[in-house]
């Protein structure tokens, strides 16, 4: 089924081409991933789609009935004193039916029939938006975005700019629209929360239109990869890895056009000259005009090869300071934090860096990433153990949120009041890190926080640090981007230290990882053996700490600990009664999921034919995958009802 489909759709700002003749439909099953430079006009498309936006020219078409859910990177319907775990319309709803109901206990006869119109209407409405079970299903998608045990009656204004995206993201997932469109959903995630919501999003039967810059999420989620690049867009089917391997094929074609272009070219400039020397002015000519063209393509050939070069390029090497690769630069044993001395973070955490070592730190959000951080930098106290650095050793830090102390001054007068450099190798040195032309003379406070980022990172590495302390240094950056300071990052001969949720990132530059778990960490040689190995821990406030027993007080007689225990067998007996009925209605959604998909792809293949439209293979493939994903899950969730249903008389 086809949810939507754009028709050369065009857009401009300013006289800046952003998108031009853009065109494509998607269907159910569809998990197209977005990718692009940052300012290509990805976030631009989504909300032309969403009619937040209009285009210059071209069409949306949306089908009949079709539900689009949109999650922007900020999204601005969250209310500040809104519950958190109710929607605005549902809460309205309740009072509304509340309303109704108590007018109809002084209602007169001829009223009443009115008012149970209405009440009847508000009921449906309530009904088919899940209003009876909305709160568990929110518990639900909460607990998998990592933020589990949030209070029924807390209101928005409460949470972190990070949690009221997680609640936005949990919102959407609930309210199931047939379309999901999502910009940079995994911004504010850690990666068991990132791994939760690519689980979804793979057994979702819907539509999923994404932005991503995090390609191990991309992998995982994707069925097609669409790249936004000067102003088209590209399509290439499969997930991130075999866009790459397309891409990758792409560029060695474009090669070899240009290598045999220039031959040719060379050779026609030589016939030329022949001509020319023989007086054959009209031949010449004639002759002249293909060199002419030749020239073009082979222009055209190699500013399509400068597209898949780096347009930044980071040094990093802290010249005179390499010395012994193997010498310790920092010593840490047995770290632990506690809030107010009492509420147990972390305990007992010991490693130590080498000069040239890239120890990454992950874990759950409010595990003590960042806290143990800022202990490293000697920015937060209370802490116990002991840390030792090098004598000689620099450092540099760079937080999640970059600050500068004069945000009125330019990109460039910030570089050159930071380091010893003259304007003009100043500004060479930010046309490596993304600042072309007229960039350089911005003023920091207009700089968006992908610059800004940039920028910092710019001055910090003039300093030539030994150390380099990094908090989520990728946040900001798009795909290009992130690549680049992967390769500087993997050959800089420096230590670094760094907190990230990248998998990508993280595979590629770590030597070493210190997993967070069971309120502690260690060191493990992979991040994949971190994931394998560490204990299964949950981050954040809720957590339960050690020394803390989750029963205030001991029974102090048979009776009550006869009664205790009753207490706790009624609770589990709900609890597991719930469960039940959750299960088993994902089991009808499920059926109902599995049958459609069944009906379309059954429709699909009576179709084929050897005039078939390419697009109908790739759709058929991503029906069948998603097809794959609901029966694997219709059959697990089958199977553990059948072992309750078992265990149930015994109980």
């Amino acid at each position: 089924m086809q949810f939507f489909s754009l028709r050369d759709i065009s857009k401009s700002y300013h006289g800046h081409v952003l998108l031009n003749g853009i065109s494509f439909s998607i269907h159910s099953g569809d998990r197209i991933a977005l990718i692009g430079d940052n300012g290509t006009g990805k976030t631009t498309l989504l909300k032309i789609i969403t009619g937040r936006v209009r285009p210059d020219g071209g069409s949306v078409n949306i089908s009949r009935n079709t539900v689009i859910g949109y999650l922007a990177q900020n999204p601005d319907e969250l209310i500040a004193g809104e519950n958190t775990l109710k929607s605005r319309e549902i809460m309205e709803l309740e009072t509304e039916i509340a309303e109704t109901e108590k007018k109809l206990e002084t209602a007169s006869e001829f009223e009443s029939a009115e008012l149970l119109d209405r009440y009847s209407r508000l009921f449906a409405r309530f009904e088919a938006l899940g209003g009876f079970d909305y709160e568990h299903r929110m518990k639900e998608a909460l607990a998998g975005l990592g933020l589990s045990g949030i209070d029924n009656s807390r209101e928005l204004s409460t949470l972190s700019g990070g949690e009221r995206m997680r609640v936005a993201l949990a919102r959407m997932i609930v309210s199931k629209p047939d379309v999901l469109l999502l910009d940079e959903p995994t911004n504010h995630l850690d990666a068991d929360a990132t791994e939760w919501l690519a689980g979804y999003i793979r057994g979702y039967t819907g539509a999923v239109l994404l932005i991503s810059h995090d390609r191990y999420f991309i992998d995982r989620t994707a069925s097609g990869v669409f790249e936004l690049e000067a102003a088209r867009i590209h399509v290439y089917p499969g997930n991130y890895s075999s866009y790459v391997e397309q891409k990758q094929r792409i560029t060695e074609d474009r090669l070899r056009a240009a290598q045999s272009l220039e031959k040719e070219l060379e050779r026609q400039k030589q016939v030329t000259q022949t001509m020319l020397s023989h007086r054959k002015m009209s031949s010449y000519h004639a002759r002249e005009k293909v060199v002419n063209k030749l020239s073009d393509r082979l222009s055209e050939q190699k500013r399509l090869l400068s597209k898949g070069g780096s347009s930044m390029s980071f040094k990093l090497i802290p010249e005179e300071r390499t010395g012994d690769p193997n010498r310790i630069v920092l010593k840490a044993a047995d770290i632990s934090f506690a809030y107010d001395g009492e509420d147990t973070l972390f305990s007992d955490i010991s490693f130590e860096v080498k000069a040239q070592d890239k120890l990454f730190l992950v874990g759950p959000n409010g595990c003590g990433k960042t806290t143990l951080l800022n202990i490293l930098l000697g920015k937060l106290s209370g802490f116990s153990g002991d840390i030792l650095f090098s004598g000689s050793a620099r450092f540099g830090f760079m937080s999640q949120f970059v600050s500068f102390e004069d945000e009125g001054i330019t990109a460039l007068d910030e570089l050159c009041q930071r380091s010893e450099l003259s304007p003009g190798a100043a500004r060479k040195l930010l046309a490596r890190f993304g600042f072309r032309d007229t960039d350089v003379f911005k003023k920091i406070s207009v700089l968006s926080g992908g610059e800004r980022s940039r920028l910092f990172l710019c001055c910090l590495l003039t300093e030539k640090p030994d150390i380099l302390f990094l908090d989520e240094p990728t946040n900001h950056l798009d795909i290009e981007s992130r690549e680049i300071l992967e390769d500087a990052l993997t050959e800089y001969n420096g230590a670094i230290i760094a907190i990230s949720h990248d998998r990508y990132f993280i595979d590629k530059c770590a030597t070493s990882i210190l997993g967070f778990s069971a309120f502690s960490g260690r060191i493990y040689s992979t991040y994949a053996e971190y994931k394998q190995t560490a204990p299964v821990v949950t981050g954040g406030e809720k957590s339960i700490r050690p020394g803390i027993s989750a029963i205030a007080e001991p029974e102090t007689n048979a009776n009550s600990a006869s009664s205790a225990a009753r207490r706790l067998r009624g609770r589990d007996r709900v609890r597991e009664r719930r469960e039940e009925a959750l299960r088993k209605e994902r089991i009808r959604e499920l059926e109902a999921q599995i049958e459609k998909l069944e009906f379309e792809i059954k429709e699909l293949e009576g179709s084929f034919s050897a005039d078939s439209d390419p697009d109908d293979y790739f759709r058929y493939a991503r029906l069948s995958d998603s097809l794959h994903i609901q029966v694997e899950e219709y059959l697990r969730l089958s199977s553990e009802s059948e072992e309750n249903d078992e265990k149930a008389p015994d109980e």
